[in-house]
């Protein structure tokens, strides 16, 4: 198991890491994560991801006892004892903490957190040049009313039944609906599709995680002239889609080709997908270039 891992202030090997069994992150699924990928060794998009882990944690009345900039350099800490990466892959861990099993907070007055760094894998490269297929699954995205999907929670059990039908019929990533029968977002990623130049994603009312990397598609949009709007979409606009893609931390903009067995626009990835990735790529290594400059410089 390659990596370094953070818990709780100490750092270890990632096959030395422990957490006891009676952290109610294991024993309850109470808490909060959040994935991000670097660029020039830098993490990409920190601050945002950093807002939204503090909103999920919100959400379950979880403390959050550290400062954006303490946790920026346990992070760099845990990556300079992961040896040498190219890029990283980070994973933040908050939990409720260890206690007695009680759903009273009071039984668990300090949060664990876990940082785990990797080697960041890139997705091979007949993902961009050939695409993906997706499944449109039965399992349906949590109502709002239960473990709202906007928040990023460790408890993924409702994505995972999801994923296991995708991967059943073959496909990389499994699109959901909402009780409404609208589309929401897929288990591990957010959905767009391209209908007469437009890219169309699921409005947050559908009931989804508001995608740090769905949000950045917008400003991507705006520099290569792509207009990027959010809209109630339906299974059958899929009919209808000329290209379509998926969005995440550590997967960019991956181009969809098949949404089961109906292929999309002429099966290949589209025109506005790879213009949108080319100035997604862009963007991201201009942003993180001169943050990794200023870090050598401090």
């Amino acid at each position: 198991m390659k990596g370094a891992v953070y818990v709780n202030g100490v750092i270890t090997p990632a096959d030395e890491a422990v957490i006891p069994v009676y952290d109610h992150g294991f024993v309850y699924g109470e808490g909060v994560y959040e994935t991000l990928r670097t660029y020039n060794r830098v993490p990409f998009l920190y601050e945002q991801h950093c807002r939204r882990l503090r909103a999920s944690a919100g959400y379950l009345s979880l403390d959050v006892p550290f400062s954006d900039r303490e946790l920026l350099d346990w992070t760099e800490k845990t990556m300079a004892a992961a040896g040498e990466l190219r890029e990283a892959y980070i994973r933040i861990l908050l939990t409720r903490g260890v206690g007695d099993l009680s759903y009273e907070p009071k039984a668990t007055p300090t949060p664990s957190l876990v940082i785990l760094v990797k080697p960041f894998d890139e997705p091979p490269a007949r993902v961009f040049e050939q695409g993906i297929k997706i499944s449109l699954v039965s399992i349906l995205r949590n109502h709002p009313g239960s473990v709202n999907p906007i928040i990023k929670s460790n408890n993924l059990l409702n994505n995972a039944l999801a994923m296991q039908e995708a991967l059943r019929r073959g496909a990389e990533e499994a699109l959901m609906c909402n009780y409404r029968g609208e589309l929401a977002e897929c288990a591990m990623s957010n959905f767009f599709m391209v209908r007469d130049g437009v890219a169309l994603t699921p409005k947050s009312e559908a009931g989804l995680l508001e995608g740090i990397t769905r949000e950045f598609i917008f400003e991507v949009g705006d520099d290569a002239g792509v207009p990027v709007e959010k809209a109630t979409l339906r299974p059958a606009d899929l009919a209808s889609a000329q290209e379509a893609f998926i969005t995440g931390s550590t997967r960019e903009l991956s181009p969809v080709t098949r949404i089961d067995d109906r292929p999309i626009g002429d099966g290949k990835p589209g025109p506005i997908t790879l213009r949108l990735l080319a100035a997604f790529r862009r963007r991201a290594h201009a942003l993180t270039a001169g943050a990794a400059a200023v870090h050598k410089l401090s």
